[in-house]
């Protein structure tokens, strides 16, 4: 099934006080590129969260943000007491040496420099990634399946596109029959002008039209142009990513289509070649949208 890069899907699941929320948006790119934002204390998440991303989005930049409400984190108030007694003992060496009296609260202790620090305490975080899990799953539905409408109309798109293209190419191929009679008429045409005492030979002037025909054959190229169609509308109807598959096809349907506008020195053709051009245009900007 063709599938769009971009689309955009949010789930949510709650664990006791906690609640996890992640966003996922996809964009195009021309590979796979993941972009996860995690609160620090989740750090360690980042390449699981990489591995089931990368198993249901193969193609596309993706930008992932996982965010946790509600209960805070677990801390722990460590306090000095090495540092605490030495802060008390400087304190009494001053009050005794300038006859001061010692004002020294447990308060204004504690609010010195490192004498107490806040630390987190360890958490098993495989109790919390079921949860996570979960509103992770929700988030990657609802952007597969904005994907997949998105590819169906993608798809319908470019397959109308490819019909017309077609027709193009099938005019292209009835009015290439006509170029030896049009290399004919032009060569005595030519030779009218030279007046009735000259003189004609046939067998040269058939060779000359064998010749100029032979350079402007383009029936390889329709062969080959028609092909790259017919292998389109097969990817198109793959049920794995295609969007590289299209892009190389589509370069390639370019490239005959090309050749054929060189080779090919008639107005009519190159009106078509023309057509042909703006119609894989269409198709290539839309290729890069599948992926």
């Amino acid at each position: 099934m063709v599938q769009s890069m971009t689309g955009f899907g949010r789930g949510c699941a709650q664990a006791g006080a906690r609640t996890f929320s992640v966003e996922i948006r996809t964009l195009n790119h021309r590979f796979a590129e993941y972009v996860i934002h995690l609160p620090r204390e989740l750090g360690e998440w980042e390449e699981r969260l990489r591995r089931e991303l990368t198993a249901h989005l193969s193609r596309g930049r993706v930008e992932v943000w996982v965010n946790v409400r509600g209960q805070s984190w677990p801390k722990a108030v460590r306090v000095d007491g090495q540092l605490a007694r030495a802060y008390v003992e400087v304190a009494q060496a001053v009050a005794q040496q300038f006859s001061l009296k010692l004002d020294l609260t447990p308060a204004v202790l504690l609010s010195l420099p490192e004498v107490i620090t806040v630390e987190e305490q360890e958490v098993d975080l495989e109790l919390w990634w079921p949860t996570c899990a979960q509103a992770l799953s929700e988030a990657l539905t609802k952007v597969l399946a904005m994907r997949q409408r998105e590819g169906v109309a993608l798809k319908e798109d470019m397959l109308s596109k490819l019909m017309v293209l077609h027709q193009l190419t099938q005019d292209i191929k009835s009015l290439a029959a006509a170029v030896p009679d049009f290399y004919r008429n032009k060569l005595q045409e030519r030779l009218a002008t030279l007046g009735p005492e000259a003189v004609v030979d046939e067998t040269r002037l058939a060779q000359e039209v064998v010749f100029m025909a032979d350079r402007a054959d383009i029936n390889e190229e329709v062969v080959r142009l028609l092909s790259h169609f017919d292998q389109l509308e097969a990817a198109l109807a793959m049920d794995e990513p295609v969007g590289r598959r299209l892009e190389f096809l589509l370069q390639e349907a370019n490239r005959e289509v090309n050749t054929i506008g060189s080779k090919a020195q008639d107005k009519d053709i190159s009106s078509l070649v023309v057509q042909c051009k703006a119609e894989l245009e269409k198709l290539r900007e839309q290729a890069q949208n599948v992926e």
